[in-house]
C-alpha cells in the first residue's frame, strides 16, 4: 500500500547465496558465501564477517592516520580476474583495485581510503587462498 511505513528490510532469495534486500526505498543485492561456521557477506565493495565489530573501511582509516601500510586480502578462495592498479598509482576512496572471481561472482575489492598503491602481491589469474595479501596501500 503506498504512503506506509515498513517495519524493515524485505529479504527476497534470487539463488545459493545471492539476496536482494529493498530498504529506504532502494534496493542492494548481498552475496552470502562460506561454510556454516565462517559465513561472510559481500556488499557494495565490502566483505563482512559475522565476528567482525566495525565495518572495514573503518580499521583501514586507523591505519592511514598511523602512515601504517593498508592490505587489502582476499576475503575467501578466489581468482585473480583483474588487477586495476599497479605500484605508485594513487587512489581514492572508493576506487576498485582488483576484481576476484570466487563461487561464480565477481568481487571487486575498493580502496578504503585514499592512497598510493606501494605493492601488488598477485597477477591476474593467480588462485589465492583466504586472507592472501594482494595490495598493500600507504
Amino acid at each position: 500500500m503506498a504512503g506506509t511505513v515498513s517495519d524493515g528490510p524485505a529479504v527476497t532469495r534470487l539463488g545459493p547465496g545471492v539476496y536482494r534486500v529493498d530498504h529506504d526505498q532502494r534496493t542492494d543485492v548481498v552475496y552470502v558465501a562460506g561454510p556454516p561456521d565462517d559465513r561472510w557477506a559481500f556488499w557494495d565493495g565490502h566483505v563482512f564477517r559475522r565476528d567482525q565489530v566495525a565495518p572495514p573501511e573503518s580499521r583501514p582509516r586507523a591505519a592511514a592516520r598511523t602512515g601504517a601500510p593498508q592490505v587489502l586480502s582476499a576475503p575467501m578462495p578466489a581468482t585473480v580476474l583483474r588487477v586495476l592498479v599497479e605500484p605508485g598509482h594513487r587512489v581514492r576512496k572508493g576506487d576498485p583495485v582488483i576484481i576476484l572471481e570466487a563461487m561464480k561472482m565477481e568481487l571487486p575489492l575498493l580502496a578504503p581510503a585514499d592512497a598510493s598503491v606501494a605493492a601488488v602481491r598477485c597477477r591476474e589469474g593467480d588462485l589465492v587462498a583466504s586472507g592472501a595479501e594482494l595490495i598493500e596501500l600507504r
